[in-house]
């Protein structure tokens, strides 16, 4: 299936593994140039070098941090110095510490605001002018299977996680009239660096697999996929929704 997104340009955050990483190849193999970004340089590259020989393209890197104001500013400024506009935006982040409410702190919780709000918050703010100068855009946050179903033991995410889906909601309303769509991804449980320090650090976590009608974790490339045909053309009619890639784990309809 032609995706009718060949040529755009995506920024996808916190793309240097994990999920990001996969989104970032997926749209790569549909024509799209990506602007991938992490903290790890390294890491950056490594996943530059994998994407052009899959695929033939190049992406683009930018190292920042997206929990520190200053730096979302920066990278948002240099994709834009770069390509003068981005056509797709991908809003993703590691997750905060895993525990319990008594585990945290008033600078835990800002920390996971600026993480999961301020980020995506900031990075809208900086890409959406040129979206409705073109007429045309899609923006897909990626949050978490927790935001229909609370996951036990992760009370940071599952509180902060939730108000981006009321930014998605309301957003997608106030910019449809340009074309622009506005969606939430929520993975489930997904075989990520991310989910092997949940399970390090809490043994439990490895017994999900027992509460996934699939009986098994996401591959990353599962979420890459969706990603895919939510920031395309085939997708112009799709705006404001929560989609749930999480082999059958969440109860509610």
């Amino acid at each position: 299936m032609d995706l009718g997104i060949n040529d755009k340009v995506a920024f996808i955050g916190g793309s240097s593994q994990g999920i990001g990483k996969s989104i970032a190849m997926e749209l790569s193999k549909e024509g799209v140039q990506p602007i991938i970004t992490g903290r790890n340089l390294n890491s950056l590259t490594d996943t530059q070098n994998e994407i052009h020989k899959e695929t033939g393209i190049t992406p683009y890197i930018i190292r920042g941090d997206l929990s520190i104001e200053k730096d979302r500013i920066r990278i948002v400024n240099s994709a834009l110095n770069e390509y003068n506009k981005v056509d797709i935006v991908i809003t993703n982040s590691g997750g905060p510490p895993a525990g319990k409410f008594d585990d945290f702190d008033s600078e835990n919780w800002r920390n996971a605001y600026e993480l999961l709000l301020g980020n995506p918050t900031s990075i809208i703010r900086g890409f959406l002018p040129g979206m409705k100068e073109q007429n045309w855009g899609r923006i897909i946050t990626i949050t978490s299977m927790a935001v229909k179903q609370p996951v036990k033991n992760l009370i940071l995410s599952n509180s902060v996680r939730v108000s981006v889906v009321g930014l998605v909601k309301s957003l997608s309303n106030e910019v449809a009239q340009y074309n622009i769509t506005v969606n939430n991804v929520m993975p489930g449980y997904t075989d990520t660096e991310r989910l092997q320090e949940l399970i390090e650090a809490n043994p439990s976590f490895n017994m999900a697999k027992n509460e996934i009608p699939m009986g098994r974790f996401a591959d990353p490339c599962e979420i890459g996929y969706a990603v895919a045909f939510l920031s395309s053309q085939k997708a112009s009619y799709i705006t404001g929704i929560s989609l749930a890639v999480d082999g059958g784990w969440t109860k509610s309809l």
